[in-house]
C-alpha cells in the first residue's frame, strides 16, 4: 500500500462508520484492515474495557508490524450489559437474541481506541464509554430490524447512525 504525504494515518479498519467519522472531522487516511482473531481476545477478557482497548490495541499493531513509519490507528466497539460482554452477533438468530437482551435496559457502549507509531516507540490506548438508555422494542420493531440486516457486523446488533437512533432513548456519553 502507497501511503502518500497527505496522509495523515493509517485506519486499521472497514468500519464505514469508522471511516465516514473521520472523513468529516478532516482528516486524510489511508485504510489497511487488521487481520486478528477478535474471538480469541473476547474468550480471554475479563471486563469490556479491557477488551475494546485490547482489541484496539492488537488491530494497530497488527497493521503496524506492516507500516511500522506509519501512524495507525485502531478501534473496537464492544457492548455491555450488566457486566455481559456483547460482541458482533453470528446470525440473524444471535441477532434476535442481543436485540431483546439490549431493548429492555440501559447498556453500556465502549469503544476503544489505540495510537501506534513502531519507528517512533508511540503507543496510546484509551476508551469512551456511553451508557445508552433504549426505547422498548414491540415485536414489529424487532422483526424488522432483524429483517433490514443492520446488525450485521456491529457489536450488540446495532449501530445507533443506521436507524438505531429511533430505539433510543438518550445517550450519556459519547454520540460518535
Amino acid at each position: 500500500m502507497e501511503t502518500p504525504k497527505e496522509v495523515q494515518f493509517i485506519l486499521a479498519s472497514v468500519s464505514p462508520r469508522r471511516q465516514d467519522l473521520l472523513r468529516q472531522a478532516g482528516y486524510h487516511f489511508a485504510v489497511e484492515p487488521s487481520c486478528i482473531d477478535e474471538r480469541a481476545f473476547e474468550q480471554n477478557a475479563s471486563d469490556s474495557q479491557q477488551l475494546s482497548k485490547q482489541l484496539a490495541l492488537a488491530k494497530a499493531l497488527e497493521v503496524a508490524r506492516r507500516y511500522p513509519e506509519q501512524v495507525v490507528v485502531g478501534a473496537d466497539t464492544v457492548v455491555d450489559a450488566d457486566g455481559r460482554i456483547i460482541g458482533k452477533p453470528d446470525d440473524a438468530a444471535h441477532a434476535e437474541q442481543i436485540t431483546r437482551l439490549l431493548f429492555n435496559r440501559p447498556h453500556k457502549v465502549i469503544t476503544g481506541v489505540a495510537v501506534v507509531c513502531r519507528a517512533k516507540d508511540v503507543q496510546i490506548v484509551e476508551a469512551d464509554i456511553s451508557t445508552i438508555y433504549p426505547r422498548p422494542l414491540t415485536e414489529q420493531q424487532i422483526a424488522a430490524h432483524i429483517a433490514s440486516g443492520n446488525w450485521q457486523g456491529k457489536a450488540g446488533a446495532y449501530g445507533i447512525q443506521e436507524s438505531g437512533d429511533e430505539f433510543i432513548l438518550r445517550v450519556d456519553g459519547s454520540y460518535t
